[in-house]
């Protein structure tokens, strides 16, 4: 075992805080990382403040941070993808059973066994439960660590562990979307990943926003058209023309006005939470063959493809990078929706 510092919370009402944890050595399959930036997912705000209580309760201390991005400083003696000095990633998974249909499937987010990079059972009884990337240094299954390509700005890289592939998976496993018109719903940190991949992709992207003042950031993250959804008129001018609708919010809202604008065989995925569930009309679906459906972040696999593609057409999150002593802050204005489009902490300012 070893010490590291960490930031974390003592309670769902406790700031976070400076903190020292431990850290398992390296087993033979491990890869030992210096983190050097991690992303601020709201989930990680929900989880600090037991806010899912009801689904998955914290366990406290809690050491969140599951957008991580690093330097390989130790391997294990039968680690063969990773050597010292490499930069790699790690997301929202850090270990699983790798032998259940969904390991086989590469879908590990699906796993029984999945272990989650914080608040998640620690199978190696380090801690009650693992702590994430508000620290130091992090241990973690080979299986479980990403290659991140070397051209990319690193804090910008972070946020696409978690915000880019729970935008990215939905998308390709909906198909070819090159050419379709493809709706997103919502311009926070999964709407304006959403919106650069679906352009990337070659679709016609249009933003849905109750908010008029962000047209002009939509179109400069690759938006074509922009429709504000409280505008009866222009939500009527678009039904039944969209092929995919990707739904980012997770907050309570009107599912079937973004049903209405599926055309025929048309789908709409959430990959926001909303805490009180949302009234369906079955009208809405039956009337033009539509679907809809959830999509929870990616496996590994597809992951590493993301991170590959984001390489080659120079991809990354928007963020705004904080020393760790303003996370509290941070999170406050994350409920506000002051930041264009995610918080990525500077890991060296825990050294102060």
């Amino acid at each position: 075992m070893k010490t590291t510092k960490a930031y974390s919370a003592a309670s769902a009402t406790a700031a976070l805080a400076s903190a020292t944890i431990q850290r398992r050595e390296p087993t033979e399959r491990d890869v030992q990382i210096e983190i050097l930036f991690c992303g601020v997912c709201h989930s990680d705000l929900h989880t600090v403040r037991n806010e899912w209580s009801s689904i998955m309760a914290t366990t406290y201390p809690c050491v969140p941070g599951h957008e991580i991005v690093g330097r390989v400083t130790q391997v294990g003696n039968k680690v063969s993808r990773y050597k010292t000095g490499d930069l790699v990633g790690v997301g929202c998974l850090v270990d699983s059973d790798h032998s259940c249909p969904s390991c086989q499937a590469n879908v590990e987010q699906f796993c029984p066994g999945a272990v989650f990079t914080y608040n998640s059972p620690d199978k190696h009884g380090t801690a009650p439960v693992t702590y994430g990337g508000y620290s130091e240094s992090i241990v973690v299954d080979e299986g479980m660590v990403l290659r991140v390509p070397l051209n990319l700005d690193l804090a910008g890289v972070a946020p696409l562990l978690c915000a880019g592939i729970t935008t990215w998976s939905p998308m390709r496993r909906w198909g070819d979307i090159k050419g379709k018109k493809v709706g997103v719903v919502g311009l926070g940190g999964l709407g304006h990943m959403g919106v650069k991949f679906a352009h990337a992709f070659g679709a016609k992207v249009v933003v849905f926003t109750t908010s008029p003042g962000k047209k002009e950031d939509a179109l400069r993250l690759g938006a074509d058209e922009v429709i504000i959804s409280t505008n009866a008129e222009e939500m009527k001018q678009h039904a039944g023309s969209f092929s995919f609708i990707l739904d980012t919010i997770a907050a309570e809202h009107d599912i079937n006005a973004y049903i209405g604008m599926l055309g025929l065989d048309g789908n709409i995925t959430l990959v926001g939470a909303p805490e009180t569930p949302l009234p369906v009309s079955a009208f809405a679906l039956l009337s033009g063959r539509k679907s809809l459906s959830g999509s929870l972040i990616g496996g590994i696999k597809e992951t590493q493809e993301m991170l590959d593609f984001c390489g080659a057409h120079n991809i990354t999150s928007d963020v705004e990078v904080i020393p760790i002593q303003k996370i509290n802050e941070a999170y406050e204005r994350l409920l506000k929706s002051e930041v264009k489009y995610r918080f990525s902490i500077d890991m060296a300012s825990l050294k102060d």
